[in-house]
């Protein structure tokens, strides 16, 4: 919105910086800001945002971390208190041949960035907490439960600060009796730390043309469950990888074990959300993977404690936005810096906020009034470790979409292992992936077992542990733009995926009293994931913020 633009009113706060998004990015960026303002005398004013209820509650990760850009941020993070305990001494890939074959690829054949020693299990929740607890020490502001709703513009078009969403609105968006308009938070400089997919970002990346000349960005959908499992089947610092089954030689995904902490297994699955198959799902997938053999028995006699779901951005380097706007930056899984080859995101994610931080800090201490695009940060970017790495992995995504699970497998291990990532040639994925979707009738239906409430369970079963929380009488969140367009099309073309597709049971077909069908929405059930604002075939689905502090309540994910 404008600033001269008709508006409810709103109470005002100015700062120096507004951060969008407490998670690693974000967090990074303002404990840099504040450790710089230390530094120098020179403190900002800095405001985090986080549409969670605390921070952490929407933070959903493997999460296996490289320590080398926390290690930049704080030096001494151990002796800080920076829950990161578990060190990984265990590493294999396992190649699963069906639902009870499998062998361990030799580990000169597993492509090198897939090697973890050396690395660290956590929680990222746990992570993000702590580092709000150091930015908040670092005189910042950190403010969960407050969702960015929209994107503040001067009168020359410029990134101004952000909106968060107003609260008390019921359904048909009427103001109820406990209505509080949301707040402008006006900054110099906004940095946008959303996570995969954001809103906000989206936003930019079309206001901005900040995706042309790019492919598309790729996405994969992450099931995670945490387990306390039995004593004779916990190894502490163990992990474990598997692709093949379930899915078949052209879906792109795999599995994951990571024993962690205190008895505990987290576990989980990615599936590409380029999948062709509209009556593939990937939460059934998920379920019956944990019946394999190789898996199974670090299950039996646990207990399933957690479940969550997010999308994660895969492209890489040729899916990668532009990252400055007048008066705003993109960090982390916002711009698309997770580095599909080593399955990982965190790091890039704290080094990129880390850059954000040191160029608006340069750029402010200067004289700078605001609202320019810090090409600097850019540049920097480009000349970090985060860039190398990303260009040496640029690959590896399109390589699995072009070439299957076989010849991927085969071009990464020669890329990385024989070539060291100096490779010639640049693969391109220029087919999104809500547009990969095979007609109905034109793929095999999926016979998916039926879950035994030990092993393996239902979605609505998991949302609970999710803990999400929505007041049900609240505008919904996921915006159909055509609400006749999931039964006339969606319906007969793709047999409706997101009835599949969605791993919290958020939309369902309904038979009415006369037979006809209805697309029903169960907004109260959404974890966040975004995945049905990626898959839709026809991109008919908006996901925006709920109400501030709605949305899962993850403790240790």
């Amino acid at each position: 919105m404008s600033a001269d633009q008709t508006a409810p009113a709103r109470e005002t706060m100015d700062f120096d910086v507004v951060v969008v998004g407490a998670g690693p990015a974000g967090l990074a960026a303002a404990c840099r800001l504040g450790q710089l303002g230390a530094e120098t005398g020179g403190g900002l004013s800095v405001c985090v945002v986080d549409k969670a209820a605390d921070v952490g509650a929407h933070i959903l990760s493997g999460a296996v971390i490289e320590t080398r850009a926390l290690a930049e941020l704080f030096h001494d993070y151990k002796g800080l208190g920076a829950p990161v305990d578990v060190d990984v001494v265990r590493d294999r890939v396992r190649w699963l041949l069906g639902p009870e074959k499998s062998v361990d690829v030799p580990n000169f054949l597993v492509p090198a960035p897939l090697h973890n020693r050396g690395n660290a299990i956590v929680s990222l929740g746990q992570l993000c907490r702590w580092l709000a607890e150091r930015a908040e020490l670092l005189g910042c502001n950190v403010l969960p439960g407050f969702a960015a709703a929209e994107i503040l513009y001067d009168e020359r078009g410029r990134v101004a600060g952000v909106v968060t969403g107003d609260m008390g609105r019921a359904r048909d968006g009427s103001e109820k009796p406990n209505y509080q308009p949301g707040f402008e938070l006006r900054a110099k400089y906004v940095i946008f730390a959303e996570g995969c997919r954001g809103h906000l970002g989206r936003q930019l990346e079309r206001r901005f043309g900040l995706r042309k000349g790019k492919d598309p960005q790729h996405y994969g959908l992450g099931l995670k469950e945490v387990w306390e499992v039995d004593a004779s089947a916990y190894r502490r610092g163990e992990v474990v990888h598997t692709i093949g089954w379930p899915l078949d030689n052209a879906t792109d995904g795999g599995g994951f074990l990571y024993h962690a902490e205190e008895g505990r297994v987290s576990i989980g699955f990615v599936v590409s959300l380029g999948y062709r198959n509209p009556h593939l799902n990937p939460f059934a997938e998920f379920q019956r993977w944990k019946h394999h053999r190789a898996i199974e028995p670090v299950l039996r006699g646990g207990k399933r404690i957690a479940y969550g779901a997010r999308a994660v951005n895969k492209g890489g380097l040729a899916s990668l936005s532009e990252l400055v706007v007048p008066g705003g930056l993109l960090v982390g899984c916002e711009a698309g810096f997770l580095n599909g080859a080593k399955i990982k995101g965190t790091h890039t994610a704290l080094k990129t906020g880390m850059l954000a931080a040191e160029a608006i800090f340069a750029a402010l201490a200067r004289g700078d009034g605001g609202g320019h695009e810090l090409h600097e940060y850019t540049r920097s970017v480009r000349a970090s470790w985060v860039w190398d790495e990303l260009h040496r992995a640029r690959n590896f995504s399109a390589g699995f979409a072009k070439l299957g699970r076989l010849g991927g497998a085969a071009l990464a291990f020669v890329e990385h292992n024989l070539l060291g990532g100096r490779t010639p040639l640049t693969l391109h994925d220029r087919v999104p992936d809500h547009a990969k979707l095979a007609h109905a009738a034109d793929a095999p239906v999926i016979a998916y077992p039926a879950p035994d409430g030990v092993i393996s369970f239902d979605r609505l079963s998991s949302v609970y542990l999710a803990n999400t929380q929505h007041d049900e009488d609240q505008p919904v969140h996921l915006v159909l733009g055509d609400p006749e367009l999931p039964i006339e099309r969606n319906l007969p073309l793709y047999a409706e995926p997101a009835q599949r597709y969605c791993p919290a049971a958020v939309y369902e077909i309904v038979t009415e009293a006369d037979g006809s069908p209805r697309f029903r929405i169960n907004a109260a059930n959404c974890v966040h994931c975004k995945a049905c604002d990626i898959k839709d075939p026809a991109q008919n689905i908006t996901w925006v913020p709920p109400e501030g502090g709605s949305g899962p309540t993850y403790s240790a994910m």
